[in-house]
């Protein structure tokens, strides 16, 4: 069984209008295969050489967004929310029971991004990550945001994430370049213990995407991820571009949900 550090991500899935739509896309494009979801019937999890990397999800009402969510580990989700709520984010989905597979929740941080919370149960294990870090699987989350400041505040305050500001020349990016390194509580804030970051969203941005939080999986060659995300309908919205920590672009699958790839540089 995992153990997830406290407000680390520990999940992602996606809601999905078509599932078996989502199985082909991201089958194809990841080598996922998939076998059935622990907490709904309407669900798949998918997996990478036989270890679970992610969820796909059937949507329930047609009215909710085609998106990727990250979840956050939690000991316990009730505390949690209450702490979210005094911060200044915002519950869209109270904590509820799944059986014996722990507690969920969905919130929001001041900004409008979307964040999962899971807590594990008594169960034979729980249903968090079993590979991360690999072609295929989970390894990054960006926090989007146009309000940078009130959201730093959140993070450090409800999960006690120690963020570091990148620097824009090591990123060789102007001085105007606002990013914000995160590692968890009690770790030495570096490149070696950090999870994710939190991006400025600039007028660059369509004024009506709200703020979000991204989903990172690694692929093996970020310009083939492109080509076979457009063959199967999808479309690349950032197109790839190099980082001194690989190359990386924008994707949307063929149904519209949002997640980018990561090639690292070569060794």
């Amino acid at each position: 069984m995992a153990v997830f550090t406290q407000g680390t991500p520990c999940w992602v899935d996606a809601q999905l209008p078509d599932l078996e739509a989502g199985r082909r896309f991201y089958g194809e494009l990841f080598g996922w295969t998939f076998g059935p979801g622990r907490d709904d019937a309407l669900a798949a999890d998918a997996l990478l050489d036989g270890a679970r990397v992610a969820g796909l999800l059937a949507k329930h009402d047609g009215r909710m967004p085609t998106t990727w969510t990250v979840h956050l580990a939690t000991r316990d989700a009730v505390a949690l929310a209450a702490r979210i709520e005094a911060a200044g984010g915002q519950l869209v989905m109270a904590p509820y029971p799944v059986g014996r597979s722990g507690v969920r929740a969905l919130a929001a941080d001041p900004g409008g991004a979307v964040f999962g919370l899971r807590q594990p149960g008594d169960g034979a294990g729980d249903d968090g990550f079993e590979a991360v870090n690999r072609p295929g699987a989970f390894c990054w989350m960006e926090v989007y945001t146009r309000v940078p400041e009130a959201v730093d505040t959140f993070y450090a305050t409800v999960f006690g994430w120690l963020g570091r500001q990148a620097d824009p020349a090591a990123e060789g990016r102007d001085g105007a370049f606002d990013y914000r390194v995160w590692s968890p509580p009690g770790s030495r804030p570096g490149d070696d213990s950090a999870f994710g970051g939190r991006a400025l969203m600039t007028g660059a941005f369509p004024a009506e995407l709200p703020g979000h939080v991204l989903p990172y999986f690694a692929v093996r060659d970020c310009d083939t991820a492109c080509a076979t995300t457009a063959r199967l309908g999808g479309r690349v919205a950032t197109p790839p571009f190099d980082t001194p920590h690989g190359r990386i672009a924008v994707l949307h699958d063929n149904q519209g949900a949002r997640f980018a790839v990561l090639a690292e540089p070569a060794a």
